[in-house]
């Protein structure tokens, strides 16, 4: 659960409404989503599906937020706001990231196999944004609001547009 105090810590700092840690543990409806699908997807690599499924469902009424309980989620994730984010089965959150409400990390195919993105370290995505296949976003990169990406974006970059094309390189 330190990491889960991390992550609230993380929250306070980078959303200027959160006035405290506490505020962020009650109220926070992306905070108790990522905190139920914790619980989730241990039970899902335990290959306790049902159990898994039902706690994420069970989440998902309780915040709007469906984040599939095999899905992978590196440390310090915000996601503001949150209602109507979906995240899939084979996406793979890393570190730092912000995910604004109405987004989605989403699959294009039936088979099983990995068929939703990859988001590197420090990502941004903006809301309403679709991310969409088995691509890759690089670290430090930037998602424009209700932008469609398909392609994979190279790290340091902003994209935006449907579809999502390169609109700046930053450095960090």
């Amino acid at each position: 659960m330190k990491h889960m105090m991390d992550t609230a810590h993380s929250i306070v700092k980078r959303d200027p409404a959160a006035k405290s840690t506490l505020e962020v543990i009650l109220l926070y409806p992306g905070y108790h989503a990522l905190l139920s699908h914790r619980i989730a997807h241990r039970f899902y690599t335990l290959r306790l599906f049902l159990i898994a499924r039902m706690i994420s469902q069970f989440s998902r009424f309780l915040t709007g937020i469906e984040i599939h309980p095999g899905a992978q989620i590196g440390q310090r994730l915000f996601i503001d706001h949150g209602m109507g984010t979906v995240i899939g089965e084979t996406a793979i959150i890393g570190d730092d990231c912000l995910i604004y409400h109405n987004v989605t990390l989403g699959g294009t195919s039936s088979n099983d196999v990995k068929r939703h993105p990859t988001i590197g370290n420090n990502v941004m995505i903006g809301a309403g944004a679709q991310i969409i296949g088995p691509i890759t976003i690089g670290d430090n990169v930037k998602v424009g609001t209700n932008s469609v990406v398909v392609r994979d974006v190279e790290a340091n970059t902003t994209v935006a547009g449907i579809p999502a094309k390169v609109i700046d390189h930053h450095s960090d």
